[in-house]
């Protein structure tokens, strides 16, 4: 089984969709998907779909909606599951046995010990595939080698088809998921952005970092990134006036200056300083580099 959560939610057995549309049963697969081969409890669920107060019908109704899934599964897989009226208490009796879909169906979204759980490797689902990639990503960098972290992050992030559970309605747990995962892609597009003018691409990158600035108004980050592309490019002129742009608003709303790795920066444009027009040698970094755009 395939499940897509970075964008528009796809899931996919031996290459036949299954996709619910039902709002609530939508949740429950992406919830399960974030926790592949480990059993998300039904209180976890419950709060999920309904909140901390569930009404009193939760659990039957949680059970309706883990055999619709089931039962979405068993089609794929070959084979209806069973009648709209069965029960999970019940299924065991006319389910059916051996290898059919129904029977596929019901090892694959396993009952575990109080939860669900859906039996499938985290390679599976793209958000772990993104995890790994980004990571090794980011050991290449450290360790030197921009342009494997540069394309390492690139593949990570081609992963992502939207933002993570676009159209997903989201509880309290899939929120705190959804926000982690889009934190990871901002750290990774960040350290992409890094590895890339190490290279020298200032010019490939300019267009991209503006929108991103754009974006995001307060993040001193890719406003450093930013500068370095449009000072490296001839616009010494832009550069500044997006640095004084952005502690203008770090000042008039929340009465900070910008970091000392930013002002530093800034001072180092003032002064016309050689040492900026040099990207890193071969994509290696160098500590005068890395002060300025990292």
């Amino acid at each position: 089984m395939k499940i897509r959560i970075l964008g528009p939610l796809h899931a996919e057995t031996d290459g036949v969709p299954v996709v619910p549309s039902a709002a609530k049963t939508r949740q429950i697969l992406a919830l399960l998907a974030l926790h592949p081969g480990r059993p998300v409890p039904v209180a976890t669920l419950k709060e999920e779909l309904w909140g901390p107060l569930p009404p009193c019908s939760a659990h039957s109704t949680l059970q309706t909606y883990i055999l619709r899934l089931r039962r979405a599964l068993a089609a794929a897989l070959g084979g209806p599951y069973g009648s709209e009226g069965t029960t999970e208490a019940t299924e065991t009796v006319t389910g059916t046995t051996g290898t059919t879909g129904p029977a596929r169906a019901r090892d694959l979204l396993a009952t575990g010990h109080d939860g669900y759980l859906l039996r499938i490797a985290d390679e599976s689902v793209d958000a772990f595939a993104f995890q790994r990639a980004a990571q090794a990503g980011h050991t290449a960098f450290a360790d030197g080698d921009s342009a494997r972290a540069a394309r390492l992050l690139r593949e990570a992030l081609a992963l992502w088809k939207g933002p993570a559970l676009v159209d997903v309605r989201a509880g309290a747990a899939l929120r705190i998921h959804a926000a982690r995962l889009e934190e990871n892609r901002l750290l990774a597009t960040e350290r992409r952005l890094d590895a890339e003018l190490r290279l020298g691409l200032h010019g490939e990158l300019l267009a991209e970092l503006v929108e991103l600035t754009r974006l995001h108004p307060a993040n001193e980050r890719l406003h450093a990134q930013a500068m370095v592309a449009f000072y490296r490019t001839g616009r010494q002129s832009e550069a500044l006036q997006l640095y004084r742009g952005l502690r203008r608003r770090l000042v008039e709303e929340l009465g900070l200056e910008p970091a000392p790795q930013l002002q530093r920066l800034h001072q180092a444009m003032l002064s016309v300083d050689p040492r900026l027009d040099t990207p890193a040698h071969g994509g290696r970094p160098t500590p005068t580099f890395d002060l300025y755009a990292a």
